[in-house]
């Protein structure tokens, strides 16, 4: 049997709903996976907890809450603009167990549409981190961010991250992190992601973005750059994670883009495990009492 695969996400109780929907895709399409997830929060109730773990024993999903020490962040710079939440993946080295070697980060507005295996035992070449770059003649974005952050490689999303987690005990240095972030405090307009690709953006090794972080507002644009061939049906053949990013979002009303259909489809999906587990749950009550 194949060694289980270690997601790692970071969020708060709000976004319950889409980390369901995240993990339905990922079981779905990876049968026969095993599973390990790793949460790290600081402000999760023991209730919420408590759920959110039932539902994964009952998705074979085994669940490690990792609860923040604050004490780290003693000297980290800590604003609206900078809440503390937004070092975790980049510390992910430093808050999780020494036990494990790598992780795959992924942000809970995220799909999982094909299997990810390949992803998950990639070869990081010495690399801390493995991501991808929205990049291509329409993609002015990473361009500007390049001259922004006066960088000479690419932009890479943060939004989905393969870490090294051994190199990275012994390179991530926590304080450098801070001091960079006190240093810059109006020029970071996506604070992580920016001090991901100015500290660290020589050590990423560059994943296919139309694989694996496929920018799910871009459609025409991933058309346009693969003279035609990506089209829907390509996309439902070889991506494997469909990233909606910016801030529309489809389990909101009113999102227009192509994807948002398939969405819903997993909402659906996600609920209906949702139910199987509360009722399962109720009914072992009712056979305690």
């Amino acid at each position: 049997m194949s060694e289980p695969m270690v997601l790692l996400t970071t969020l708060n109780e709000n976004y319950l709903p889409q980390l369901e929907v995240l993990l339905t895709s990922v079981l779905l399409n990876n049968p026969g996976e095993r599973f390990q997830l790793y949460l790290i929060h600081r402000s999760f109730s023991a209730e919420r907890l408590e759920e959110l773990d039932s539902r994964c024993r009952q998705w074979n999903v085994e669940l490690f809450p990792v609860h923040v020490d604050e004490t780290i962040f003693a000297d980290a710079p800590v604003t609206r603009q900078y809440p503390q939440e937004m070092y975790y993946r980049l510390l992910a080295p430093q808050l999780l167990p020494e036990t494990l070697e790598r992780i795959l980060y992924l942000d809970p507005d995220i799909l999982v549409i094909n299997p990810i295996r390949s992803l998950w035992e990639l070869d990081l070449e010495g690399n801390l981190f493995a991501a991808a770059a929205h990049t291509g003649k329409t993609e002015i974005a990473n361009d500007v961010n390049r001259i922004r952050l006066q960088m000479e490689n690419e932009y890479y999303n943060s939004g989905v991250l393969l870490i090294d987690l051994v190199r990275g005990r012994e390179e991530i240095v926590p304080e450098q992190i801070f001091q960079f972030a006190k240093e810059h405090p109006k020029g970071l307009i996506l604070p992580d992601q920016d001090i991901l690709n100015v500290m660290f953006g020589d050590r990423i090794k560059p994943l296919d973005d139309y694989i694996w972080n496929y920018d799910a507002r871009k459609y025409s644009s991933y058309q346009f750059r693969s003279a035609g061939e990506s089209d829907v049906s390509w996309v439902m053949e070889h991506t494997a994670m469909l990233h909606f990013c910016g801030k529309a979002k489809p389990w909101k009303p009113l999102y227009r883009h192509r994807f948002g259909v398939l969405y819903k489809h997993y909402q659906r999906l996600a609920e209906r495990f949702f139910v199987s587990t509360l009722d399962e749950k109720d009914e072992k009550k009712e056979v305690d009492a």
